[in-house]
Protein backbone atom coordinates (compact mmCIF):
# COMPACT_ATOMS: atom_id res chain seq x y z
CA UNK A 1 0.00 0.00 0.00
CA UNK A 2 1.15 3.51 -0.83
CA UNK A 3 -1.13 6.54 -0.68
CA UNK A 4 -0.98 9.69 -2.82
CA UNK A 5 1.74 12.25 -2.14
CA UNK A 6 1.08 15.36 -0.07
CA UNK A 7 3.50 18.25 -0.34
CA UNK A 8 5.11 20.60 2.15
CA UNK A 9 4.13 24.26 2.15
CA UNK A 10 5.70 27.64 2.64
CA UNK A 11 3.92 30.56 4.21
CA UNK A 12 5.57 33.33 2.19
CA UNK A 13 3.95 36.10 4.21
CA UNK A 14 1.74 36.24 7.29
CA UNK A 15 3.51 34.30 10.05
CA UNK A 16 2.17 35.54 13.42
CA UNK A 17 0.22 38.28 11.62
CA UNK A 18 -2.53 35.91 10.52
CA UNK A 19 -3.25 35.20 14.18
CA UNK A 20 -4.30 38.87 14.30
CA UNK A 21 -5.98 39.09 10.90
CA UNK A 22 -3.16 40.21 8.65
CA UNK A 23 -3.08 38.95 5.10
CA UNK A 24 -1.10 35.84 4.31
CA UNK A 25 0.07 33.90 1.29
CA UNK A 26 0.84 30.22 1.44
CA UNK A 27 2.24 28.19 -1.46
CA UNK A 28 2.84 24.44 -1.93
CA UNK A 29 6.51 23.44 -1.99
CA UNK A 30 6.95 20.25 -3.99
CA UNK A 31 10.55 19.65 -2.95
CA UNK A 32 9.33 17.73 0.12
CA UNK A 33 6.42 15.34 0.40
CA UNK A 34 4.91 12.49 2.37
CA UNK A 35 2.54 9.54 1.87
CA UNK A 36 0.81 6.90 3.98
CA UNK A 37 2.52 3.53 3.61
CA UNK A 38 2.81 -0.02 4.86
CA UNK A 39 5.94 -2.18 4.73
CA UNK A 40 6.59 -5.84 5.35
CA UNK A 41 9.71 -4.97 7.36
CA UNK A 42 9.21 -1.51 8.88
CA UNK A 43 12.21 0.61 9.88
CA UNK A 44 12.58 2.17 13.35
CA UNK A 45 11.40 5.46 11.89
CA UNK A 46 8.29 3.76 10.47
CA UNK A 47 7.52 2.14 13.85
CA UNK A 48 7.81 5.53 15.57
CA UNK A 49 5.48 7.11 13.04
CA UNK A 50 3.02 4.26 13.50
CA UNK A 51 3.00 4.87 17.29
CA UNK A 52 2.25 8.56 16.69
CA UNK A 53 -0.60 7.59 14.34
CA UNK A 54 -2.18 5.52 17.13
CA UNK A 55 -2.38 8.61 19.32
CA UNK A 56 -3.61 10.70 16.42
CA UNK A 57 -6.40 8.20 15.62
CA UNK A 58 -7.58 8.48 19.26
CA UNK A 59 -7.59 12.28 18.96
CA UNK A 60 -9.76 12.10 15.83
CA UNK A 61 -12.39 10.17 17.78
CA UNK A 62 -12.82 13.17 20.07
CA UNK A 63 -13.72 15.55 17.22
CA UNK A 64 -17.26 16.79 16.70
CA UNK A 65 -18.98 14.31 14.34
CA UNK A 66 -21.18 17.07 12.93
CA UNK A 67 -17.99 18.72 11.62
CA UNK A 68 -16.23 15.64 10.24
CA UNK A 69 -16.68 11.86 10.40
CA UNK A 70 -14.04 9.26 9.72
CA UNK A 71 -14.07 5.60 8.78
CA UNK A 72 -12.55 4.55 12.09
CA UNK A 73 -12.77 0.86 11.33
CA UNK A 74 -10.49 1.14 8.30
CA UNK A 75 -8.21 3.59 10.09
CA UNK A 76 -7.82 1.31 13.14
CA UNK A 77 -7.22 -1.75 10.97
CA UNK A 78 -4.56 0.05 8.93
CA UNK A 79 -2.82 1.50 12.00
CA UNK A 80 -2.88 -1.93 13.68
CA UNK A 81 -1.35 -3.37 10.51
CA UNK A 82 1.60 -1.00 10.84
CA UNK A 83 0.64 1.93 8.61
CA UNK A 84 2.94 4.94 8.93
CA UNK A 85 3.58 8.29 7.28
CA UNK A 86 6.64 8.13 5.07
CA UNK A 87 7.84 11.70 4.74
CA UNK A 88 10.84 13.65 3.45
CA UNK A 89 9.46 16.81 5.09
CA UNK A 90 11.82 17.95 7.87
CA UNK A 91 10.08 18.35 11.23
CA UNK A 92 10.40 21.63 13.11
CA UNK A 93 11.50 23.49 9.98
CA UNK A 94 8.38 25.54 9.29
CA UNK A 95 7.43 23.76 6.08
CA UNK A 96 4.39 21.89 7.35
CA UNK A 97 5.34 18.31 8.28
CA UNK A 98 2.22 17.68 10.39
CA UNK A 99 0.06 19.47 7.78
CA UNK A 100 0.89 16.90 5.10
CA UNK A 101 0.06 14.03 7.47
CA UNK A 102 -3.29 15.59 8.41
CA UNK A 103 -4.11 16.07 4.72
CA UNK A 104 -3.23 12.43 3.94
CA UNK A 105 -5.42 11.05 6.75
CA UNK A 106 -8.37 13.27 5.80
CA UNK A 107 -8.02 12.27 2.16
CA UNK A 108 -8.04 8.55 2.91
CA UNK A 109 -10.45 8.20 5.86
CA UNK A 110 -12.87 11.16 6.00
CA UNK A 111 -16.47 10.41 5.05
CA UNK A 112 -18.23 12.87 2.69
CA UNK A 113 -14.96 14.66 2.15
CA UNK A 114 -14.65 17.92 0.27
CA UNK A 115 -12.49 17.19 -2.76
CA UNK A 116 -10.11 19.30 -4.81
CA UNK A 117 -12.15 18.62 -7.93
CA UNK A 118 -15.35 20.31 -6.84
CA UNK A 119 -16.12 23.99 -7.03
CA UNK A 120 -14.21 25.31 -4.01
CA UNK A 121 -16.44 28.03 -2.63
CA UNK A 122 -15.28 30.17 0.28
CA UNK A 123 -17.66 28.20 2.56
CA UNK A 124 -16.02 24.91 1.56
CA UNK A 125 -12.53 26.31 2.04
CA UNK A 126 -13.43 27.63 5.48
CA UNK A 127 -15.03 24.33 6.46
CA UNK A 128 -11.91 22.43 5.37
CA UNK A 129 -9.72 24.89 7.26
CA UNK A 130 -11.84 24.38 10.38
CA UNK A 131 -11.69 20.57 10.08
CA UNK A 132 -7.92 20.69 9.58
CA UNK A 133 -7.49 23.09 12.49
CA UNK A 134 -9.25 20.61 14.82
CA UNK A 135 -7.28 17.67 13.42
CA UNK A 136 -3.89 19.38 13.58
CA UNK A 137 -4.41 20.69 17.13
CA UNK A 138 -3.19 17.23 18.19
CA UNK A 139 0.33 18.27 17.10
CA UNK A 140 0.47 21.97 17.95
CA UNK A 141 -2.09 22.66 20.66
CA UNK A 142 -3.55 25.41 18.49
CA UNK A 143 -3.55 25.31 14.71
CA UNK A 144 -4.91 27.62 12.03
CA UNK A 145 -5.51 24.62 9.75
CA UNK A 146 -3.73 26.39 6.89
CA UNK A 147 -0.80 23.98 6.50
CA UNK A 148 -3.00 20.92 5.90
CA UNK A 149 -5.30 22.99 3.66
CA UNK A 150 -2.39 23.96 1.48
CA UNK A 151 -1.04 20.44 1.43
CA UNK A 152 -4.44 18.93 0.66
CA UNK A 153 -5.31 21.28 -2.20
CA UNK A 154 -1.77 21.84 -3.48
CA UNK A 155 -2.64 25.33 -4.69
CA UNK A 156 -1.60 28.77 -3.41
CA UNK A 157 -3.94 30.12 -0.75
CA UNK A 158 -4.55 33.80 -0.14
CA UNK A 159 -5.56 34.63 3.42
CA UNK A 160 -7.44 37.95 3.51
CA UNK A 161 -8.41 37.52 7.16
CA UNK A 162 -9.32 34.69 9.53
CA UNK A 163 -12.73 34.17 7.93
CA UNK A 164 -11.83 35.08 4.39
CA UNK A 165 -9.57 32.78 2.41
CA UNK A 166 -9.44 31.95 -1.28
CA UNK A 167 -7.49 29.85 -3.73
CA UNK A 168 -5.30 32.13 -5.80
CA UNK A 169 -2.85 32.16 -8.67
CA UNK A 170 0.66 33.57 -8.30
CA UNK A 171 2.70 35.22 -11.08
CA UNK A 172 4.63 32.74 -13.23
CA UNK A 173 8.26 32.31 -12.23
CA UNK A 174 10.99 33.90 -14.33
CA UNK A 175 13.22 30.85 -14.65
CA UNK A 176 16.11 32.97 -15.94
CA UNK A 177 15.52 35.76 -13.39
CA UNK A 178 18.35 36.87 -11.10
CA UNK A 179 16.06 37.48 -8.11
CA UNK A 180 14.81 34.71 -5.85
CA UNK A 181 12.92 33.68 -2.76
CA UNK A 182 15.03 31.08 -0.98
CA UNK A 183 15.15 28.97 2.17
CA UNK A 184 18.15 29.27 4.47
CA UNK A 185 18.78 26.29 6.73
CA UNK A 186 19.51 27.53 10.26
CA UNK A 187 20.76 24.06 11.15
CA UNK A 188 18.54 23.98 14.24
CA UNK A 189 15.10 22.54 14.86
CA UNK A 190 12.45 25.03 15.91
CA UNK A 191 9.45 24.19 18.05
CA UNK A 192 6.19 25.95 17.28
CA UNK A 193 4.48 25.90 20.68
CA UNK A 194 7.14 27.80 22.73
CA UNK A 195 7.45 30.48 20.02
CA UNK A 196 3.70 31.01 19.89
CA UNK A 197 3.68 31.26 23.70
CA UNK A 198 6.30 34.05 23.59
CA UNK A 199 4.23 35.84 20.96
CA UNK A 200 1.01 35.57 23.00
CA UNK A 201 2.86 36.82 26.09
CA UNK A 202 4.14 39.84 24.11
CA UNK A 203 0.61 40.52 22.86
CA UNK A 204 -0.34 41.50 26.42
CA UNK A 205 1.77 44.66 26.02
CA UNK A 206 0.12 47.61 24.35
CA UNK A 207 3.34 48.72 22.65
CA UNK A 208 3.79 45.32 21.02
CA UNK A 209 0.14 45.26 19.86
CA UNK A 210 0.52 48.69 18.29
CA UNK A 211 3.75 47.69 16.53
CA UNK A 212 1.99 44.63 15.18
CA UNK A 213 -0.88 46.65 13.76
CA UNK A 214 0.99 49.76 12.56
CA UNK A 215 4.15 48.14 11.24
CA UNK A 216 4.17 44.35 11.00
CA UNK A 217 0.69 43.86 9.55
CA UNK A 218 0.94 46.97 7.36
CA UNK A 219 4.12 45.70 5.65
CA UNK A 220 2.91 42.09 5.52
CA UNK A 221 -0.29 43.11 3.73
CA UNK A 222 1.70 45.28 1.31
CA UNK A 223 4.10 42.38 0.57
CA UNK A 224 1.20 40.05 -0.24
CA UNK A 225 -0.35 42.64 -2.60
CA UNK A 226 2.99 43.38 -4.28
CA UNK A 227 3.81 39.70 -4.76
CA UNK A 228 0.42 38.88 -6.32
CA UNK A 229 0.59 41.94 -8.58
CA UNK A 230 4.17 41.13 -9.58
CA UNK A 231 5.37 44.57 -8.42
CA UNK A 232 8.91 43.49 -7.58
CA UNK A 233 10.30 46.96 -6.84
CA UNK A 234 7.66 47.66 -4.20
CA UNK A 235 7.88 44.07 -2.89
CA UNK A 236 11.56 44.46 -2.03
CA UNK A 237 10.97 47.84 -0.42
CA UNK A 238 8.26 46.36 1.83
CA UNK A 239 10.20 43.15 2.52
CA UNK A 240 13.13 45.26 3.75
CA UNK A 241 10.81 47.09 6.17
CA UNK A 242 9.30 43.78 7.31
CA UNK A 243 12.77 42.32 7.87
CA UNK A 244 13.66 45.35 10.06
CA UNK A 245 10.46 45.10 12.10
CA UNK A 246 11.07 41.40 12.75
CA UNK A 247 14.70 41.97 13.77
CA UNK A 248 13.65 44.70 16.21
CA UNK A 249 10.57 43.02 17.69
CA UNK A 250 10.82 39.24 17.20
CA UNK A 251 14.40 38.62 18.40
CA UNK A 252 13.57 35.45 20.42
CA UNK A 253 12.21 33.84 17.23
CA UNK A 254 15.47 34.45 15.35
CA UNK A 255 18.29 32.00 16.18
CA UNK A 256 21.09 34.00 17.87
CA UNK A 257 23.74 33.10 15.31
CA UNK A 258 21.62 34.72 12.59
CA UNK A 259 21.18 38.16 14.20
CA UNK A 260 24.29 39.64 12.52
CA UNK A 261 23.50 37.95 9.21
CA UNK A 262 19.99 39.40 9.34
CA UNK A 263 21.29 42.91 10.03
CA UNK A 264 23.92 42.62 7.32
CA UNK A 265 21.25 41.87 4.71
CA UNK A 266 19.30 45.00 5.62
CA UNK A 267 22.44 47.17 5.61
CA UNK A 268 23.89 45.91 2.31
CA UNK A 269 20.53 45.33 0.52
CA UNK A 270 21.99 42.06 -0.81
CA UNK A 271 19.16 40.01 0.71
CA UNK A 272 16.38 40.39 3.28
CA UNK A 273 15.53 37.65 5.77
CA UNK A 274 12.18 36.89 7.38
CA UNK A 275 10.66 34.14 9.49
CA UNK A 276 9.38 31.00 7.83
CA UNK A 277 6.66 29.67 10.13
CA UNK A 278 7.09 30.32 13.83
CA UNK A 279 10.90 30.63 13.83
CA UNK A 280 13.16 29.52 16.66
CA UNK A 281 15.14 27.43 14.18
CA UNK A 282 14.31 25.50 11.04
CA UNK A 283 14.22 27.46 7.82
CA UNK A 284 14.46 31.21 7.41
CA UNK A 285 13.02 32.76 4.25
CA UNK A 286 15.24 35.02 2.17
CA UNK A 287 14.39 37.49 -0.60
CA UNK A 288 17.06 38.79 -2.97
CA UNK A 289 17.23 40.69 -6.24
CA UNK A 290 20.50 38.96 -7.06
CA UNK A 291 20.76 35.37 -5.89
CA UNK A 292 24.43 34.93 -6.86
CA UNK A 293 25.50 37.86 -4.68
CA UNK A 294 23.34 36.64 -1.79
CA UNK A 295 24.85 33.16 -2.15
CA UNK A 296 28.36 34.56 -1.71
CA UNK A 297 27.35 36.51 1.41
CA UNK A 298 25.61 33.46 2.85
CA UNK A 299 28.20 30.89 1.74
CA UNK A 300 28.28 29.22 5.17
CA UNK A 301 24.61 28.22 4.89
CA UNK A 302 22.66 25.78 2.77
CA UNK A 303 20.22 27.66 0.51
CA UNK A 304 17.33 26.30 -1.54
CA UNK A 305 15.57 28.42 -4.16
CA UNK A 306 11.78 28.37 -3.86
CA UNK A 307 10.79 30.92 -6.48
CA UNK A 308 12.59 32.95 -9.17
CA UNK A 309 11.85 36.57 -10.10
Amino acid sequence: MKGPLFYSKILLFGEYGIIKDSKGLSIPYNFYNGALKMDENPSEKAKKSNEALKGFAQHLKSLDASLVEFDFESLSNDVDSGMYFDSSIPQGYGVGSSGALVAAIYDKYAKDKITVLENLTREKLLKLKMIFSEMESFFHGKSSGLDPLNSYLSIPILINSKDNIEATGIPAQQTDGKGAVFLLDSGMIGETAPMVRIFMENMKQEGFRNMLKDQFIKHTDACVDDFLKGDIKSLFKNTKQLSKVVLNNFKPMIPKQLHELWKNGIETNQYYLKLCGSGGGGYILGFTEDFETAQKSLKDYKLEVVYNF
